[in-house]
């Protein structure tokens, strides 16, 4: 099982492009206590060093599907801001979104064709009107169907019917994979701030936890 989940800073400051790098490494830990390989498979860096505008990350093993669902939707990054210590915001904002990357091709084979020799109406003389040397052609996989009676010859207009069937089914391809890049570039404009499905926060060093942890103690 394997499924990409596309994480975007949106039209954010220069702090959530640095927010999602950190929040990318928060994710690929998590992944990995839980046995999932994740894969960064298209990276957009940001302005500044270890930063990222968008990343398209591959999360493959057994519960794929449900660890994107845990990370998706706003992702809140909770520190202050390393560029601007003047200051006072400390939620940095990122949208998290499965996100498709590819369509199945159509294989077109000859075999998946239905044709029916058929006469057509209209101009062209009586050869044409009498004899059935148009053609009906019919991709059962697809359902696309188209008709040719240009020729005379019914061998003529199998061959162009063919042509055509091909011709459609490489069209709807190319347009089913320009609707998959548009829905990956509205990702990068869906970013809400505010009501984060996950807050992550930088680590706290050892030492810090050790003092807080004796602070405690304290009668």
């Amino acid at each position: 099982m394997s499924v990409h989940l596309l994480l975007s800073a949106g039209r954010g400051p220069q702090e959530c492009a640095w927010a999602l790098a950190r929040l990318l490494r928060r994710l690929e830990s998590d992944a990995s206590r839980q046995n999932l390989e994740t894969h960064r498979a298209q990276t957009v860096p940001g302005d500044r060093p270890d930063t990222y505008r968008s990343v398209l990350i591959q999360i493959s093993g057994a519960g794929a599907e449900a660890f994107a669902a845990s990370w998706t939707g706003t992702l809140c990054w909770q520190a202050p801001s390393p560029y601007r210590t003047g200051t006072g915001r400390k939620n940095w904002y990122v949208i998290a979104q499965p996100c498709q990357v590819d369509t199945p091709r159509t294989t077109f084979e000859e075999a998946d064709v239905d044709i029916v020799a058929c006469r057509t109406g209209g101009p062209g003389g009586q050869h044409r009107n009498k004899a059935s040397t148009a053609v009906r052609a019919t991709h059962r996989p697809s359902g696309i169907v188209v008709v040719v009676d240009t020729e005379r010859q019914f061998s003529l207009n199998r061959r162009i019917a063919m042509r055509l069937l091909r011709q459609r089914i490489e069209d709807g391809d190319e347009t089913a994979g320009r609707a998959v890049t548009a829905a990956c570039w509205r990702v990068h404009d869906e970013l809400v701030r505010g009501n984060p499905i996950r807050i992550e926060r930088p680590e706290m060093p050892k030492q810090d936890l050790a003092s807080q942890e004796q602070t405690r103690r304290r009668p």
